[in-house]
């Protein structure tokens, strides 16, 4: 969980602005379409990571591996249609953008380890793509987990019956400490690594059975 290598750490800086921004873009956007101006009115609705990141959770992330950028606001009562279905779908926003660019990146880094062979600049390249790619993984997958304030615990909580909202609301009380022992405990990396090396080892297969007539 811990890790201080300067080069794993200077790779990680672009992999958490593009993990973070994309993160939190996709939330305000899917929240905009729906009809919410909130995002857009506090400048969310743009790619550009100083707009999301979060000065402290960024630190702890590139040191840590576990941070956070800042949260986008949004106001439910905004949402078209089903409020619930708008809250969830807001929420899975997130996790999937990274899931999603997390295959993009892959795609990418297959193309351009193929152009680069040899290149003395091709190890470096590689590292950031690598950290990328799992970067995004580890964030998609993290969110998805249904503790608070973690996304899923959103989507959690509008696949249940009403009548389980006071036990949600207790454990949405003492969801961050939680969240911190199963961190720190690395109770959590047991499920996640595997999760994320299961999904980037499928993502390979998958990109390599486009790539390989093309590139054989």
């Amino acid at each position: 969980m811990f890790g201080f290598d300067l080069p794993t750490i200077i790779a990680n800086i672009p992999a958490l602005m593009i993990g973070f921004a994309f993160h939190e873009f996709a939330h305000a956007w899917v929240a905009d379409r729906l009809g919410d101006p909130t995002p857009r009115s506090q400048g969310r609705l743009t790619l550009n990571p100083i707009s999301h990141l979060d000065l402290f959770g960024t630190l702890m992330a590139l040191l840590y591996r576990f941070g956070w950028a800042k949260p986008v606001m949004t106001n439910p009562r905004y949402y078209r249609g089903n409020k619930k279905q708008g809250q969830m779908l807001v929420a899975l926003a997130g996790p999937i953008m990274n899931l999603l660019t997390a295959f993009v990146v892959m795609f990418l880094w297959f193309l351009t380890m193929h152009w680069m062979q040899g290149s003395a600049w091709s190890n470096i390249i590689s590292l950031v793509f690598q950290s990328t790619v799992f970067m995004n993984l580890g964030l998609g997958i993290f969110n998805l987990l249904p503790i608070p304030p973690l996304d899923g615990f959103a989507v959690l909580k509008g696949l249940l019956p009403g009548r389980f909202a006071p036990q949600l609301h207790m454990f949405e009380q003492y969801g961050m400490i939680i969240l911190v022992i199963l961190l720190f405990t690395d109770i959590l990396g047991q499920v996640l690594f595997p999760a994320v090396n299961g999904i980037a080892y499928a993502y390979q297969t998958i990109i390599t059975l486009i790539l390989t007539p093309f590139l054989g």
